[in-house]
């Protein structure tokens, strides 16, 4: 069965920055494409960053340039380093296989507020 821990949201300031972890089990996690998606309030799930096999990373535009999306394989984990925070990142931030994507996690919830 596969289990999703999304960790490290909270609440930062305008120009902030956060560390997001996912630690990920019952999947072969260096064989799989992983990504972090988000979800603010009122609006549907989006694509914020993707990394494959090979560490080959994409973003959406909105995050380009400030996030950061990078993998562990031996810890089975996918981090993504958030700066230059603004409100509008605030959201529940979630990872998930890109390719045949699992149940989701409980997510991580990211406030940007001053």
């Amino acid at each position: 069965q596969v289990q999703l821990v999304e960790s490290g949201g909270g609440l930062v300031h305008p120009g902030g920055s956060l560390r997001l972890s996912c630690a990920a089990s019952g999947i072969i996690f260096s064989l799989n494409t992983m990504a972090w998606y988000r979800q603010a309030p009122g609006k549907s799930r989006e694509f914020v960053a993707f990394i494959n096999i090979a560490s080959s990373t994409t973003y959406a535009d909105s995050v380009k340039g400030r996030f950061t999306i990078s993998r562990d394989n031996a810890k089975n984990t996918v981090y993504l380093q958030m700066n230059s925070l603004k409100p509008e990142d605030t959201a529940v931030y979630y990872c998930n296989k890109f390719y045949n994507p699992a149940g989701w996690g409980k997510g991580t919830l990211v406030t940007v507020s001053s």
